[in-house]
């Protein structure tokens, strides 16, 4: 897991099916997948957005992969690229990685081995990564998203996870509304409603009730800070 945020996954998929299913499977590894239905899209939402790494069909409407694979790369972003293709020849293979990519994948595929070669391509990025996160006696397994405070158990359900795991990874920082609304739920969620509030109270009772030190402070008006230091 890369330092400051979870990942977040940009999909560009033709196929609204395919995109779901695919989105489901993912999510179900706790990344945050944003979807872009053909190559216009994906590169408007590069703008707007950024991206730990990029699932590129090959051939989209409009724009192809190609071409908004080599867009990106003109433009100086260097978001690892996954390309998924029915194409199957050494020449498609050899184009896609010129034009840019960094991984090529022909359909149909294996999910697992999808899985495999986007944590190989994580890894390969320039990211920091953390095991373990300690904030005083809480401490956070990255791998197992297990829990324990002064060496007990906290269960959380996905989401409180979620919501617990992008506060550590920014430990002491101010943590906005919007903030939490971008990296742990979706691009369509409404940062407006009190689901935010509802499930940072969820956490704080979890993490900080029948401890002396509590660990996440609400700073009226602005947002959140976990922090051990009082």
């Amino acid at each position: 897991m890369p330092a400051g945020r979870p990942l977040r996954i940009l999909l560009v998929e033709d196929e609204p099916q395919a995109a779901q299913m695919l989105a489901l499977g993912l999510a179900e590894q706790h990344y945050l997948v944003d979807w872009a239905p053909d190559g216009n899209a994906a590169v408007e939402k590069t703008h707007t957005t950024s991206y730990d790494l990029i699932i590129l069909d090959l051939l989209l409407p409009g724009r192809s992969g190609l071409d908004v694979c080599r867009e990106l790369r003109r433009s100086g972003m260097d978001v690892p690229i996954l390309m998924l293709t029915a194409k199957d020849t050494v020449d498609d293979r050899i184009t896609g990685l010129d034009q840019g990519a960094d991984d090529y994948m022909t359909k149909p595929f294996e999910y697992a081995e999808l899985l495999a070669r986007i944590r190989a391509l994580l890894r390969r990025g320039a990211f920091s990564y953390q095991e373990e996160i300690r904030i005083g006696d809480l401490q956070i397994d990255l791998r197992t998203r297990r829990v324990t405070r002064s060496g007990k158990a906290v269960e959380l359900s996905a989401k409180e996870y979620a919501v617990l795991e992008y506060l550590a990874l920014r430990t002491g920082e101010l943590v906005t509304r919007e903030d939490i609304s971008e990296h742990v739920w979706d691009e369509n969620f409404n940062a407006f409603t009190n689901l935010i509030e509802v499930y940072v109270l969820r956490v704080r009772r979890k993490i900080d009730s029948g401890h002396a030190v509590k660990l996440i402070r609400t700073r009226r008006g602005e947002g959140y800070v976990l922090s051990a230091e009082q």
